[in-house]
Parts: structure tokens; C-alpha cells; sequence
């Protein structure tokens, strides 16, 4: 909801303030009194293109800033997070400077961003219904949003989403391997030829590093034999049967070191001395099994030139795909599923044919289902939008909305999708017939700026009843500009009624110079012109922005329905604010 849109230096505006009411706000005043400026700096704020020439005379730049109100959870907060900015107190401010030359800048929240950002934002926060506008819903994108929107069909159009994903992801697969045959054949071979020899050696991790460290070991047996024996002399020579003598070895000699200890019948530091002994000839006898074992002689069995040759072995492997034995198993690996993919095979192709006419027949089932939810929604939405027509005064007025099968070929081959889309396989158009007689038209392309605004109206009317805001009442701001060209009498009255029920759901903002819709408006703000003439010129013109409430807006009203501030103008003034507020 927009709280507050200020503008400096714009067109005639030097500076205005506009707060609009939560409900209904009328704008209004003199033709010619600067009314369209207020459009153009929310246009600005939403990213609009925006003229130079805007900018007041004699000053260097146009500014406008809007302050919106947004709720939690609003798409809003992720649009201004993905571009660095935070929305602090659920307010987000929207701004633009107009520099007389050279390009605009756009700041969200004070920070800049691309005038784009401003555009995503808000268009989750302000619609804009004005001659120059109105040409966004002619877009078929806009208007087979809004039906589905209607329709309430988001559990069929995820449903049909994923069915399209599905297709796409093996339509990709089968082209891959048809369209670029000889390249995956040949990677494909590679790859498979690499797998067969990975296969054929069989390595396992760390095997070439357990290798080399055996054969270190055979290489230098004897040396390796002698230093264990001359350590194993020195700890305990019976360890080295005949060979030991009668010398006594290590832990020979700490057994009898114990054994002196313990025989100290006096008290003192001796058994402890004695047990630490103990542990150390404990861990010593560790050490001699360990020495022991090392003098099997097993190693020395293994053949030497075998392991060289596993070891070249595997050191080809880690060369190609290594640097280590764990990157050869991991390469392998993926290997394996890249395989799969690229296999061009006869049968892989047969496969994957018959997976993509799998994929391609369920999204025509899923698309289908959606067809039969638009077209029953279409006349739906038609039939309230044309009673919402008749209600202002638009009798014979329809709205027909035109839903379509794509024409379907009897097959559908890689690469080509047939009738589908992302969207579905309809083809969605609304068409409007402004009066009885006149042909069925495209919308923007038949009728006036007015009949556009009273057939937009009639659309976020029902919507507004379907409850398409999402429950979020008030998360939108609509403007509608030149809603009321060519209506007058009980008809504006009934203009003013339904844009009044509009704003139960929504913030409106209508531009009117008709007192019939103005008297039903929560907040009324008059435009004025002042122009000091200075040497025959306008280059003194002032517009401002005032809000007119009791007296000051029943003189206002009064001079919308007489031109004048009569006695009769007023009563009649006091009358109809006093009607409209029933």
C-alpha cells in the first residue's frame, strides 16, 4: 500500500506531498492542472521510462520517492534481498531522480540499483490503469496469468511444470546422443575403454603406496635383518637361540634391577623406583615381539619383479587419471555415469525414444488437464466480468476469453515440442467487444482509454472478489486514470459505487473529474495551477497537492458538479458526499 508519494521538481510541480487514504483517494482539479504529473511520478517510481523534458524549468533534476507498506511474507522482501537491500519496519522506499541531462538513477531503500529493480518491485505493488497503461494486460503472458490466477489451478500447473521438466530433461539427453553422434561415440569409447582397463587392474586405495613400501622392504631384507638382529641381541638374546651366548640382554638386566629393589627391606622410594621398572620391561617385551615378527623372512618370498610390474601398473593409472589412486577410482566413477548418458548406442537411443514419448504423452495429459480447468474458468470470468460491464453502464460490453488447443501433429520428434510450451498447449486471448455490434477485438486494440478502464475495473473487481490478492487485502495500490471519460448522471454514480467496493480489498487511486466519483472517496486531493505571469510567460506555473477535507471539500465537489460555488452547488455537494456515504 503506498503511505506517501512525494515529487520535487516535476513538470509544474515544485514540491507535493501525497498521502493517501488505506481506501478510495480522488484526484482531482482544473483540466490542465498538473493531475498527469502525479501519474508520471509513479511511473517513475516503477521503473518507468521517464523525459527529461519532465523536469521543472530552470531546475537541474526531478525527484519522486514512494513509500509503500508491505506485509510479511510479500514477494516484495525477496526482491529487495536478491538486490541488497532490506525492508526495515515493513516499509520499502522506492526512488527516482530526473537529472535535466544525462541518465535517471533509481535507489531502493538508499541504495542504487538498476532502474529494473524498481520495475520488479512495483509491479508487486502498484497497478496502473491510464491510457498509457493499459496496453501491459493486452500481453497474452498477462492475461493467461490472470485466468489461471481465476481458475485457481496452481496444484494443475505444478503438476504440469514437472511433467514439462521431465520432457525437456530427456528430450536433451536423446538429442545429445543423435544430434552429436559421432562425438559422443567417440567419447563415449574412450570412456569405455578407460573403465575396461580401470577394471582390468582392479586397484583398490592406496594400494601403489602399500607396494612400494613391500618392496623397500625386500630390496633391503639384509640390512633390514641385520639391524633388527643387533636390536633384538640387545634387548633379549635368547631371542636369537644358539646364537645368543651367554650375554645378557636388556631386559634380562632390568628383571634383575627389579629384582634387587624388591629385595630393600627398608621403607622409601625403592618399589616405586621398582614398579616403573616393571612397566618399562613390559613395554620392552612389546617391543621384542614386535622385532620378532619382522624376522619371519616372509617378505623376502614375494616376488620382487611382480611387484615392480603392479606397481608400473598402477602407476599408469594415476598418471592418466590420477595424480593419486583415490582420483582414479573417483574418475571411474563418474565415468561410469557419463557413460550412460553418451552411450549411442542402438538400444540406448530405442531407450531414450521411448522414454521422451513417455514424457512427451504425460505432459499432454497434464496440459489437457489444465486446458479443461482454463476453459471452464473462461466462461466463468467472462460472464462476471460482463455483469460488472453492465453496473457501469456498459451494457451489451463482453469480455470473451478465447481458450484454445494448439493444434497437435500425430507425433513429436527430438527437439520438437508440438503444441506445448512452459505455459501448457493453450493458446489464450481476450476478447473485447466495447458495444453491441462491434466486432470481436483483441484487448488495447478496441476501444477507448476510457472503456479500457471500466473493463479493468470490471476485472480487479472480480478478482477482487475471487480473493486473487491472496488473501493479502490492501498489498495492492490501483490507479485508475480516465475511468470515468464519457460517463455522467447515475452512471458515474455507480462508477464511484464499484470503485468504492474495490477499495474493501485494495488502495485505489482514481484521477477523475467527476464529483459523482470523487464523493465516495475515503481522502480527496485537489490539483491546482497558479501561474505568475512574468513578461507574457508560464514560467512562474506552480501546481500543488491539497488535501480538502469538510467545507474546503464540499466547495470542491460543489465546483465539479457547477463550475461554481453556489448556494444550490453546495446543498447539492453536502447531498451527494452524504449519499455516497451510505
Amino acid at each position: 500500500m503506498l503511505e506517501e508519494l512525494e515529487i520535487r521538481a516535476l513538470g509544474p510541480i515544485h514540491h507535493a506531498v501525497l498521502r493517501p487514504a488505506r481506501g478510495m483517494t480522488a484526484i482531482t482539479g482544473e483540466t490542465g492542472a498538473g493531475k498527469s504529473m502525479l501519474l508520471n511520478a509513479l511511473r517513475m517510481i516503477s521503473g518507468g521510462a521517464a523525459a527529461p523534458r519532465l523536469v521543472s524549468p530552470g531546475k537541474d533534476e526531478a525527484w519522486a520517492q514512494g513509500i509503500f507498506a508491505v506485509g510479511e511474507g510479500s514477494p516484495v522482501t525477496d526482491i529487495a534481498h536478491d538486490a541488497g537491500c532490506g525492508v526495515e519496519d515493513g516499509e520499502i522506499f522506492l526512488t527516482r531522480t530526473l537529472p535535466a541531462k544525462g541518465r535517471s538513477r533509481a535507489v531502493l531503500n538508499g541504495r542504487s540499483v538498476p532502474r529494473a529493480i524498481l520495475g520488479d518491485i512495483s509491479g508487486e505493488l502498484v497497478t496502473i490503469h491510464g491510457q498509457a497503461d493499459q496496453l501491459r494486460m493486452a500481453s497474452v503472458g498477462r492475461q493467461r496469468d490472470f485466468l489461471d490466477r481465476y481458475a485457481q489451478d496452481d496444484a494443475l500447473r505444478d503438476a504440469y511444470h514437472a511433467a514439462w521438466q521431465r520432457l525437456n530433461d530427456v528430450d536433451a539427453k536423446l538429442r545429445g546422443v543423435t544430434e552429436q553422434e559421432s562425438d559422443a561415440m567417440r567419447k563415449a569409447d574412450y570412456l569405455r575403454e578407460s573403465i575396461e582397463r580401470i577394471d582390468r587392474a582392479a586397484p583398490h586405495a592406496g594400494e601403489d603406496v602399500e607396494l612400494k613400501a613391500l618392496r623397500d622392504r625386500i630390496e633391503n631384507a639384509a640390512e633390514i635383518m641385520h639391524g633388527v638382529g643387533g636390536a633384538l641381541a640387545a634387548l633379549d638374546s635368547s631371542q636369537m637361540g644358539a646364537d645368543g651366548g651367554d650375554t645378557m640382554g636388556a631386559t634380562s638386566l632390568i628383571e634383575q634391577a627389579v629384582q634387587s629393589l624388591r629385595s630393600i627391606r627398608v621403607q622409601g622410594e625403592y618399589a616405586e623406583a621398582a614398579d616403573r621398572l616393571d612397566a618399562l620391561n613390559t613395554e620392552l617385551s612389546d617391543v621384542v615381539f614386535t622385532l620378532s615378527g619382522m624376522l619371519d623372512g616372509d617378505d623376502e618370498a614375494q616376488d620382487l619383479d611382480g611387484i615392480n610390474d603392479r606397481i608400473h601398473e598402477l602407476g599408469e593409472l594415476t598418471r592418466r587419471w590420477g595424480p593419486t589412486l583415490e582420483d582414479v577410482l573417483a574418475w571411474r566413477e563418474r565415468a561410469g555415469y557419463d557413460l550412460e548418458d553418451l552411450d549411442a548406442s542402438p538400444e540406448r537411443v530405442d531407450q531414450l525414444r521411448k522414454e521422451r514419448e513417455a514424457a512427451y504423452e504425460a505432459a499432454l495429459s497434464a496440459a489437457d488437464a489444465l486446458h479443461e480447468a482454463r476453459a471452464a474458468a473462461a466462461g466463468e470470468l467472462s460472464s462476471r466480468v460482463g455483469d460488472e460491464l453492465a453496473s457501469l453502464a456498459m451494457s451489451g460490453a463482453s469480455l470473451d476469453i478465447d481458450v484454445q488447443v494448439r493444434r497437435r501433429p500425430d507425433s513429436s520428434a527430438a527437439g520438437d515440442f508440438g503444441p506445448l510450451d512452459a505455459s501448457g498447449g493453450d493458446d489464450i486471448r481476450f476478447l473485447f467487444t466495447p458495444f453491441p455490434g462491434s466486432p470481436k477485438l483483441p484487448m488495447g486494440k478496441s476501444a477507448s482509454g476510457g472503456e479500457l478502464s471500466r473493463l479493468m475495473l470490471a476485472l480487479e473487481l472480480v478478482a477482487a472478489e475471487r480473493g486473487m490478492n491472496g488473501g493479502d487485502d490492501f498489498a495492492m495500490t490501483f490507479v485508475f486514470d480516465e475511468v470515468d471519460a464519457g460517463v455522467g448522471g447515475k452512471t458515474a454514480v455507480e462508477l464511484g459505487r464499484r470503485l468504492a467496493k474495490l477499495a474493501e480489498h485494495a488502495q485505489v487511486i482514481v484521477v477523475t473529474h467527476l464529483a459523482q466519483v470523487a464523493s465516495w472517496a475515503n481522502a480527496q486531493f485537489v490539483v491546482s495551477k497558479t501561474v505568475e505571469t512574468a513578461g507574457g510567460d508560464d514560467d512562474g506555473a506552480n501546481t500543488t497537492v491539497t488535501e480538502v477535507r469538510d467545507d474546503a471539500r464540499e466547495r470542491e465537489i460543489a465546483r465539479m458538479l457547477a463550475g461554481s460555488e453556489s448556494k444550490t452547488s453546495l446543498t447539492h455537494a453536502r447531498e451527494l458526499l452524504e449519499s455516497s456515504a451510505l
